[in-house]
């Protein structure tokens, strides 16, 4: 659970660790992208765990750091504040900011990582980039949908297969409905790797 002094405003507790630092930011900007700002003079225990998750995001980035150490930043954050915090760490990246990241929503961890490392029982299981990790672990398929006499078929075909005749001609004669590589997810991966399930 995030933590804040829960008798002070957002304001007043931003303004107290702001006084822990000799160089910080202006909040206002902060707290207007986080959508706190019209909520600042409100106590902090009055606040969601959504917002108090976000106040803590604005806190992390009182004193313009170099390296952010952030634990599960989008957890209880609803879909469109969850992508506007996404949106933020990726521009603290893109401005040469470094991120440590602890996360079981593995669309994040997609999303936002250089550098994956899956630690089962205190020892580092595996360590890669995402595409890697994914290629590592992926099936390498092509898997085709197409309708056939109002039923929908199936078929699948290896990296190799792609390049013969037969893809081609199952392409432009029959009527396609999806086309998907045989990629796993990082969620997948990570159920291998460490032979733990998730739960949202």
């Amino acid at each position: 659970m995030p933590i804040s002094f829960s008798k002070l405003t957002a304001m007043e507790n931003l303004e107290f660790f702001q006084r822990l630092y000799k160089n910080t930011v202006d909040v206002e900007p902060l707290l207007k992208r986080v959508g706190l700002w019209d909520d600042r003079h409100k106590k902090a225990g009055e606040y969601s765990k959504g917002m108090k998750i976000r106040l803590n995001f604005v806190r992390a980035l009182l004193n313009n750091p170099k390296m952010l150490f952030l634990d599960e930043p989008t957890n209880g954050i609803d879909p469109v504040n969850g992508k506007i915090m996404k949106d933020m760490i990726r521009e603290f990246q893109d401005q040469g900011g470094t991120v440590f990241l602890t996360s079981h929503i593995m669309s994040d961890v997609d999303e936002l990582c250089d550098r994956v490392a899956f630690i089962v029982n205190g020892k580092l299981q595996e360590e890669n980039s995402p595409r890697n990790l994914k290629l590592k672990y992926g099936k390498r398929l092509v898997k085709v949908e197409y309708r056939e006499n109002g039923d929908v078929i199936t078929q699948e075909f290896t990296m190799d297969e792609i390049k013969t005749p037969k893809f081609f001609e199952l392409l432009k004669t029959k009527d396609i409905e999806t086309l998907h590589s045989g990629e796993t997810t990082l969620e997948d991966i990570f159920i291998k790797v460490t032979g733990v399930a998730l739960h949202g």
